[in-house]
């Protein structure tokens, strides 16, 4: 069934009057001050404006740009608390409707139906409001660099004796078309150096679309040292170029010869559908790493192919972009990888994680595995929370991702 646009818009639209109506009337009851009252609705209007006009500016052929960024990244850092604000008056005035008609049935005639408001009720409102307002505010200008780098320790008993202590660095997600800050960037890469693993790997998405996106941080990635079993990486759904309109498809499919060669460019060796025999010592494992295999999104990926060739008892890592590949058909396979590596989700850029305690964000009602390491049956997945940032820039409780992995037997 196809969406009714023109119901969507309409709704929406009635949303915003609403949510604008009722911030005004929390704004006026916290203040009587007239010029405070005019200010707000200029900003108001100022700000509606410039997001319509940068929708109506919205290309695509070009994709995500700066301005597309800017755009919702502003939509939600003024919408989000207004609506915060409407659902708080809105209780209010349905409370007051209420007594109204509660006291008219008791025939109490010499109150109003609707009694004032209460100033306490607004000032709440507002405050409440102002917590997911400076949390956005926080995540656009500092969450979206605040790099942490997760240490994970995970157990075998079938782990070759020579990989014992075995380290590796994951990334996944860059999305380099929406960096601004070379300086941070670069930190990034010194914190992926300080970690001397013996192998790293990028688990896709190096672009938002285009591959010119990447060429100013080509030299940047390229200070990334090489490991002493290498650096792979597996590509993942928007590297495909598949979200924009190109005017050939020549176009798109030069440019997604682009995209594949600049793995190349910052020396990671790409594993299409394919795998590859890591040696320590006297032992050997398999890295397996296969196309974007996504629920909802592209299917290339091949399993059977990538694994031809190898036993199922085999020590195996797969590196495969979307954590529902894993859900779906890797898990209960029996190619028996041990351990699977993907990003995709991003941790939706947004959630609460309190170590040992709360883990949560809306991602996680549309993927299962969607931040961390996950088991079943002896099988382990871990979803990286990304590098980078797409669509909203910014991020808020889940921040960037440099994951070290450490194999141990036992």
């Amino acid at each position: 069934m196809r969406p009714n646009f023109p119901l969507i818009l309409i709704i929406t639209a009635i949303v915003v009057v609403l949510a604008e109506f009722y911030t005004f009337i929390a704004v006026k009851e916290a203040t009587k001050t007239r010029w405070i009252h005019w200010v707000y609705l200029a900003l108001s209007i100022i700000i509606i404006a410039y997001i319509i006009y940068s929708f109506t500016q919205f290309d695509r052929r070009n994709g995500q740009t700066r301005q597309s960024l800017f755009t919702i990244g502003l939509l939600l850092i003024t919408v989000v608390p207004k609506l915060i604000i409407a659902l708080i008056m809105l209780g209010e005035d349905i409370i007051r409707f209420i007594g109204g008609c509660i006291r008219a049935f008791a025939g109490q005639s010499g109150q109003p139906f609707l009694p004032e408001r209460r100033r306490f009720v607004s000032l709440t409102a507002l405050g409440i409001a102002a917590i997911p307002f400076l949390s956005l505010l926080y995540g656009m200008t500092k969450g979206k660099y605040n790099f942490k780098v997760r240490k994970t320790t995970i157990t075998f008993p079938d782990l070759p004796d020579a990989f014992d202590g075995f380290t590796l660095t994951q990334i996944s997600d860059v999305h380099s078309g929406s960096f601004d800050d070379p300086e941070k960037i670069s930190y990034a890469i010194d914190l992926i150096n300080e970690q001397s693993s013996d192998l790293i790997l990028f688990t896709g998405d190096i672009v938002n679309t285009h591959a010119k996106e990447m060429y100013p941080w080509l030299e940047t990635f390229n200070r990334i040292e090489s490991a002493p079993l290498g650096k792979y990486a597996v590509l993942g759904n928007h590297d495909y170029g598949e979200y924009i309109e190109w005017p050939t498809q020549k176009d798109k499919d030069d440019n997604f010869e682009a995209i594949k060669n600049l793995y190349g460019d910052i020396g990671f060796k790409l594993l299409l559908n394919e795998h590859v025999k890591l040696r320590r010592g006297d032992d050997e494992i398999a890295l397996v790493g296969v196309e974007n295999w996504g629920h909802n999104f592209k299917k290339a990926g091949d399993l059977k192919k990538a694994d031809a060739g190898l036993k199922p008892e085999d020590f195996k890592i797969l590196m495969s972009h979307d954590p529902s590949h894993w859900d779906l058909e890797v898990k209960d396979s029996p190619t028996n990888m041990n351990l699977t590596l993907s990003g995709h989700t991003h941790g939706f850029q947004f959630g609460i994680e309190i170590p040992g305690f709360l883990k949560w964000s809306p991602v996680q009602y549309v993927y299962k595995q969607w931040a961390g390491l996950y088991e079943h049956m002896g099988r382990y997945i871990y979803v990286n929370r990304g590098f980078g940032f797409h669509a909203f820039p910014g991020r808020v409780g889940i921040w960037p991702e440099i994951t070290v992995i450490t194999l141990k037997k036992g």
